[in-house]
């Protein structure tokens, strides 16, 4: 995807509880927010002097800054663009190469539900574009011929490509990565309690930060329901965890009366339709982006079962008929009503 959710969390909406943010005594917050990967990206740290914030906070988006560079097809020096433009396939970045492997990692357990060889078939939808439109079946069919876990290759930082014609979109996983490594540079710095979110990408760093006279907790994230905007479906809490959703409403257009979204299933070239939404927690946002996307296309029972190839991860999924399924260890994050 181009690197655009809707900020309110388009999926989640954050329930950042009021008291953390009227921090007390000597105790520090900062909130600020850029355009980055062509989403608003959020960070708030807290818990240290505003000195020590401010440089953490800009190393943070220096980092995601520079990923994007690197990750981005929309970037025509990128390590994607390259690759994509290559024949045979090129050399590239170290962090590049972590992306690439982790998306093999999940395309090759999910059966190639999660796939990064999906830039023609994106591209020919649309979806970044002002007016997106259905293709045939003649050139969603050229857009599928030769992709799939198969049509790529890593070994150190090498990447090979099968055919001339394959185009790689790191869309799917990049922007969880670059919201890992921000909050890496944060740690870095010293910071103990922060949320970064990327348009709906979240990491939630240690528990809230340490108010005076208060008892620490963990960050409370809502859920939102995928018909109804207003409504929540659950709430959890969560500490040093990644928290990411896709649904179907994120990016949307009707056609003839049909309603399209941007969730591809890489069998047909169509959008997925087994699911509303699905909701990851794991220890890593790019892991989750990708479990959610490849739960996304494979449905409710099959998605489940691949999540138990990933016991770092846990996940609830709002089935097309509205019904709620989770994995068993789900219920450890839930708050109850």
């Amino acid at each position: 995807m181009p690197w655009n959710r809707p900020l309110i969390i388009g999926i989640l909406v954050v329930l950042l509880a009021i008291s953390w943010w009227r921090l007390q005594s000597d105790d520090q917050e900062l909130r600020r927010s850029q355009l980055l990967m062509g989403t608003v990206v959020e960070i708030v740290a807290g818990g240290e002097s505003s000195d020590k914030l401010e440089a953490a906070v800009d190393a943070a988006f220096a980092e995601m800054t520079r990923l994007d560079q690197l990750l981005s097809r929309h970037h025509q020096k990128s390590d994607v663009s390259r690759l994509s433009q290559s024949d045979t396939g090129t050399e590239v970045s170290v962090e590049t190469a972590e992306v690439i492997a982790l998306g093999l990692n999940v395309a090759q357990r999910s059966g190639g539900a999660f796939d990064l060889t999906l830039g023609q078939l994106k591209a020919l939808w649309g979806f970044d574009q002002e007016s997106p439109t259905v293709p045939g079946q003649t050139a969603l069919s050229a857009a599928l011929d030769g992709i799939g876990p198969a049509a790529l290759s890593l070994q150190g930082q090498e990447v090979n490509k099968r055919s001339s014609l394959l185009q790689v979109d790191l869309g799917g996983i990049g922007k969880g990565y670059a919201v890992d490594r921000a909050i890496a540079v944060l740690k870095e710095h010293g910071v103990t309690s922060a949320a970064v979110n990327a348009g709906g990408d979240m990491y939630l760093l240690g528990p809230h930060a340490e108010l005076a006279g208060r008892a620490e907790r963990p960050w409370r994230i809502g859920i939102q329901h995928p018909r109804h905007q207003e409504t929540l479906l659950e709430t959890v809490q969560v500490s040093n965890r990644a928290v990411v959703t896709s649904g179907d409403y994120e990016r949307v257009f009707e056609e003839d009366g049909v309603r399209y979204h941007h969730i591809f299933d890489p069998k047909s070239g169509l959008p997925a339709r087994g699911c509303q939404s699905v909701t990851i927690i794991a220890d890593s946002v790019a892991l989750a982006d990708a479990l959610a996307t490849a739960a996304f296309v494979l449905g409710p029972a099959t998605g489940l079962q691949l999540l138990t190839q990933y016991p770092e991860a846990e996940g609830l999924v709002v089935a097309a008929d509205g019904t709620l399924h989770s994995s068993p260890g789900w219920a450890r994050y839930r708050v109850a009503p």
